[in-house]
């Protein structure tokens, strides 16, 4: 890694807005778009997402973004790198053959689906989002890549709300990357 970083780093996480009470009461918002609205920011945050890449997760083929804005790090690192890029969405939101996985989540379930065409078996993919709260996206997402044959060699996020302790509900022996963290 570079050696200045943790010095990036610092800066990423100054630009970083909060908006308490959204989008209800009694929830803090982390809002990466508050940071990215700045260009040297936004140059800032893609060269710590690629030496972080570059650094813990050297063997990756393909980037997943999760919905939604998991998508606009997985095409801009895959594209940097030379990677493939695979979105999985939200049920009924991907055209073809989809291979889905139903989760629950504190207030019910939802399910992410993956175009079935676009795994192959023993793929290493990277998890990629904007944040990790308790865990259940990015679970279900190393679940529903797993059940298509991948191999999830990791999750990389921006912004990790650690008193949620989403890390500890994410399967054993996935590592977790995130660049900035907020109790």
């Amino acid at each position: 890694m570079d050696p200045s970083y943790e010095k990036k780093v610092a800066e990423l996480k100054k630009k970083i807005q909060s908006f308490p009470d959204f989008p209800k009461p009694g929830i803090l918002f982390w809002d990466i778009f508050s940071a990215i609205s700045d260009g040297e920011t936004c140059k800032l945050l893609q060269n710590l997402l690629v030496q972080s890449i570059k650094a813990k997760f050297p063997q990756v083929e393909s980037v997943v973004g999760l919905e939604s804005r998991g998508f606009l790090f997985s095409f801009s690192l895959a594209n940097e790198l030379g990677l493939g890029c695979l979105p999985v969405r939200k049920k009924g939101k991907l055209p073809g053959e989809v291979v889905s996985y139903k989760y629950d989540l504190e207030y019910g379930s939802d399910v992410l689906e993956i175009q079935k065409a676009s795994v192959r078996p023993g793929l290493k993919c990277l998890i990629v989002d904007d944040l990790i709260a308790t865990g259940g996206s990015i679970t279900a997402a190393s679940n529903l890549l797993k059940s298509c044959g991948a191999d999830v060699i990791g999750c990389l996020v921006i912004i990790e709300l650690t008193s949620l302790k989403g890390r500890d509900n994410i399967p054993k022996g996935l590592p977790v990357h995130s660049l900035v963290q907020y109790d």
